[in-house]
């Protein structure tokens, strides 16, 4: 433990401050509580307010937190990534995105969880959804929220107090892009020190029909709208290409945004939905994120050929249009 003896004594204080009022709870991972008010959460530190001092918290020195819902008996719980026995992640290095195994929650505890790594995706051609793969300021849409538009801007949406705190960001840049896929990378390069949330990506291979899903974006600018329902069928053929299908409400402004288990692992990302048939919703799955991720080389971005990052010139045709000869 990195506790001095001032921590300490604030320590004692908080946990009899326990008994008196309703609070938050920050459990470590040695079996002490603090028990006060949280005002922050960053991505390596809880900040903590027990009355008479904010104590700082490093993450990886916290087994579980809760925030105090007025006694309802619904406090949230959440694991940080640093807790291995609930969560396997894979090495980051050569990848942009993580993965992980997560217990199952409900959807109120992975909203909490994984709520601020929705960002909205903004051009002079509209809006879609979004969301972060790594704390660099990475983040996956899809290819026609971008589509001929340079002029990007992404808002991110900040826990508060008594709500969110709303910041947009200019200085972004396309990646990559695969318009066959449907799919855009792109990253903010004007963060500075904000720190950002990012989602784990999860595996087709245990996405099963009847599950439940959710989904989180801005459908007709409505920020931060979630709707859930269930995976319709797994492997739904559109020219070419397999999507899940969902009953989730998917609508414009939707575009982008992710397709959650209830894990709070991204399964998909959401492109596609009839505005007059509920229950007809679309998303490309996760393993085509992720290979358009690995292989962002061959999709890199050129501003002198937006459709892709090289270009194949075709063959000449044949100039002499007569039958060939036959021997």
């Amino acid at each position: 433990m990195r506790f001095d003896k001032t921590i300490f004594f604030t320590f004692v204080y908080a946990v009899l401050l326990a008994g008196f009022a309703k609070a938050d709870v920050v459990v470590l991972k040695g079996g002490q509580k603090l028990v006060g008010d949280i005002v922050a959460e960053r991505h390596e530190q809880i900040y903590v307010d027990v009355g008479v001092t904010v104590i700082a918290v490093p993450k990886e020195d916290v087994l579980e937190y809760h925030y105090d819902k007025g006694g309802d008996g619904n406090a949230l719980s959440m694991q940080p990534a640093a807790e291995t026995n609930n969560i396997e992640v894979e090495p980051a290095t050569g990848r942009l995105y993580h993965t992980g195994k997560f217990q199952k929650r409900t959807i109120e505890q992975c909203v909490a969880e994984v709520g601020e790594a929705v960002v909205k995706v903004s051009s002079p051609a509209g809006m879609g959804s979004g969301f972060f793969i790594n704390e660099q300021g990475y983040l996956i849409t899809n290819y026609h929220v971008v589509e001929k538009e340079t002029k990007i801007e992404v808002t991110v949406y900040k826990k508060a107090k008594d709500g969110f705190d709303k910041k947009v960001f200019k200085g972004v840049r396309i990646e990559a892009i695969n318009p066959f896929v449907d799919l855009a990378l792109l990253k903010v390069e004007d963060l500075g020190d904000t720190q950002v949330k990012f989602v784990y990506l999860g595996d087709i291979g245990e996405i099963r029909a009847g599950e439940q899903v959710f989904a989180i974006g801005n459908p007709l600018g409505l920020e931060r709208t979630v709707t859930n329902g269930v995976i319709s069928t797994t492997n739904r053929a559109f020219e070419g290409l397999i999507y899940l299908q969902t009953d989730a409400a998917i609508n414009p402004g939707n575009s982008g945004g992710p397709l959650f288990n209830l894990s709070g692992e991204v399964i998909g990302v959401t492109n596609m939905g009839y505005i007059f048939f509920g229950g007809l919703g679309f998303a490309i799955p996760v393993n085509y994120v992720k290979h358009f991720i690995d292989n962002r080389d061959a999709f890199a971005y050129d501003k002198d050929n937006p459709n892709t990052g090289f270009r194949y010139i075709q063959p000449d045709g044949r100039h002499n249009k007569g039958k060939p000869k036959i021997d």
